[in-house]
């Protein structure tokens, strides 16, 4: 269970601190995250996705326990609270997050509140379906649950675009058009830049 491709491609170029992931699902994001060290806050509206992701979690302890044991490494259980809630409605906390993953949920009227959950300098990382002129074969049944082309990036443009892609994708033999965004809650004309991360597949 592998975490989104965007994730992948920055999760070593993060910030270190608290994470989000909005829309966990059954928690693949998150547990990349607690992985890579953060610990998570991961919401979803859905009780029986949540208890998948539990037992994910649990499943991914147990083999970092027996690892551990044979290589005597003093890392501990992932650090993941999961939480159930309708994120249309959630109350997000300002200036709390490091990094901020959000997977295939269109909600630019909660966007706002999520970039404002990122803390000083932290990552907002966006993956989602767009609207496509050809015929696709994964995602939403209708374009009301797509963003147009660059929908996402006109919206995010008070954060520091480190990376913005809109294209078609293969993925398990489907085709797909996608967006990816990487931008950080910063500002001013001179900045610092992550080095070029690994490319998205």
């Amino acid at each position: 269970m592998s975490p989104s491709p965007l994730l992948r491609a920055y999760i070593d170029a993060l910030p270190s601190g608290r994470a989000l992931d909005v829309a966990t699902g059954t928690g693949r994001n998150a547990l990349a995250l607690a992985e890579n060290g953060h610990d998570v806050d991961a919401i979803d509206i859905s009780e029986e996705a949540l208890e998948r992701a539990r037992e994910n979690e649990r499943e991914r302890n147990r083999k970092r326990e027996r690892g551990n044991r044979s290589e005597r490494s003093e890392d501990g259980p992932l650090a993941i609270e999961w939480i159930r809630a309708d994120i249309d409605e959630y109350d997000f906390p300002e200036s709390t997050y490091a990094a901020v993953n959000v997977s295939y949920y269109h909600g630019l009227d909660r966007l706002a509140d999520i970039k404002q959950a990122l803390s000083p300098g932290g990552m907002l990382l966006y993956e989602h379906h767009l609207r496509s002129a050809e015929a696709i074969e994964s995602g939403p049944s209708t374009d009301r649950f797509r963003f147009g082309s660059n929908e996402l990036l006109g919206a995010c443009l008070d954060l520091t675009i480190l990376r913005y892609e809109e294209r078609t994708t293969e993925r398990d033999g489907r085709t797909g058009t996608r967006v990816f965004l990487a931008a950080r809650r910063s500002g001013g004309p001179a900045q610092t830049y992550p080095r070029e991360p690994a490319p998205i597949e």
